[in-house]
């Protein structure tokens, strides 16, 4: 583990943890969300928003940025947070979610993962050891290994073939960071205090989730992710899965759940001992008309809104909440201005950190449990109707 990383577990309350994950750039106060810069900015909002709005870290997307405008100009521009000016950590994805996508464009093979480009459909090869050099370029705070994530529903055989791999890619990333680290290859090295992170695969079957968690662990990574979960599976599937997982997983590294974003998810998945998250759901839905509110959705494309002053959650201090009406937000968001998407990114931002805010205050005082059983008594997944 880098000197300048660490986790330390300040408050339990059941298997919900309050704890503090220090970086090269800052500390994280967990359990946290991360929102997602894909391409090295958050959609619709600056870096000053997301300072504004308390984000202490974000997600960015190794395969997008390697291939535009390309890791090592970064590398040559100082790194991630020089270029995109983010003064608190980053977490990069390996790529390997976005190359497995790509369904027909790409093949599969023990040495990593062929692909043509979405912009130019050039052929490229993504490996292990390619996605530990490319982050080692950016320089982000956490770096993951590739991983194949198999879709759902999938058999117990093939979840168990995308299972064996991942855990021999990990060894190989593994080893070749620790090469990176001694400097040979020589590979531009952008923050000496990068962390890696392994991810647990194995589909929905409990058996090999825990062969996958207990020899993952074995590896010596400096967290843990839970991948491969968010797929199709069912709620309550997925929650058993998260449970059982990360109760095997150490107590004094983070542990992150990849990909999952519903609010009452978070909530579950804190629950069951989750520290961290990323989605792209609060700033995906703000594009489409979509905000988060204590209640539930709700959808400002609606007409019923058209001359509602009301404003977004009437329980929000958020900046959209506190300056403008459902019907201004809906006039916006028909007319496609741009502010919509904005003021409405803003608005979902605000939601999911200051619910992370809460529950962390709430594990704090040891009021996890009732603050979830009234979080999941108000909110709900259907769409507001008033």
């Amino acid at each position: 583990m880098p000197a300048s990383f660490g986790f330390t577990v300040i408050a339990r309350d059941g298997r919900a943890r309050r704890g503090r994950m220090e970086t090269a750039h800052g500390a994280v106060d967990t359990p946290a969300f991360m929102p997602v810069g894909t391409r090295g900015a958050v959609k619709a909002v600056t870096g000053r928003d997301l300072l504004e709005l308390g984000a202490s870290i974000v997600l960015a997307n190794t395969y997008h940025l390697s291939l535009r405008p390309g890791d090592e100009l970064i590398a040559r521009r100082g790194g991630l947070h020089r270029f995109m000016a983010w003064p608190r950590p980053i977490l990069t994805d390996s790529g390997g979610y976005q190359v497995f996508s790509l369904g027909e464009r790409r093949t599969v093979s023990e040495g990593g993962v062929r692909f043509r480009s979405h912009l130019d459909g050039s052929e490229q090869l993504l490996t292990p050891e390619r996605a530990v050099d490319i982050q080692a370029r950016l320089g982000s705070d956490i770096a993951m290994v590739l991983d194949e994530c198999p879709p759902y529903p999938t058999s117990i055989e093939a979840a168990r073939a995308a299972m064996e791999r991942t855990l021999r890619w990990a060894e190989r990333s593994r080893a070749r960071l620790l090469r990176v680290r001694e400097g040979a290859p020589a590979v531009p090295i952008t923050n000496p205090g990068q962390a890696q992170f392994g991810i647990v695969q194995g589909g929905v079957f409990e058996g090999l989730r825990d062969e996958s968690a207990d020899r993952t662990v074995a590896m010596g990574f400096d967290g843990c992710a839970i991948g491969g979960l968010s797929v199709g599976e069912p709620v309550e599937r997925m929650y058993s899965v998260v449970e059982r997982t990360a109760a095997r997983l150490p107590e004094d590294r983070p542990r992150y759940l990849m990909g999952t974003g519903m609010p009452d998810d978070l909530v579950e998945s804190v629950a069951r001992g989750i520290d961290l998250f990323d989605c792209v759901l609060p700033t995906r839905n703000a594009r489409n008309g979509q905000l988060f509110t204590r209640r539930g959705p709700l959808n400002i494309r609606n007409a019923r809104y058209a001359e509602d002053d009301r404003p977004p959650d009437e329980g929000c201090a958020c900046y959209t909440c506190r300056h403008f009406s459902r019907a201004y937000l809906r006039h916006l968001a028909m007319a496609q201005e741009m502010t919509a998407a904005t003021l409405n990114t803003l608005h979902n931002l605000h939601f999911y950190l200051d619910t992370m805010r809460r529950i962390r205050e709430a594990i704090e005082f040891g009021s996890f449990g009732a603050f979830r059983q009234a979080f999941l008594g108000t909110y709900s997944r259907r769409p507001l109707i008033a």
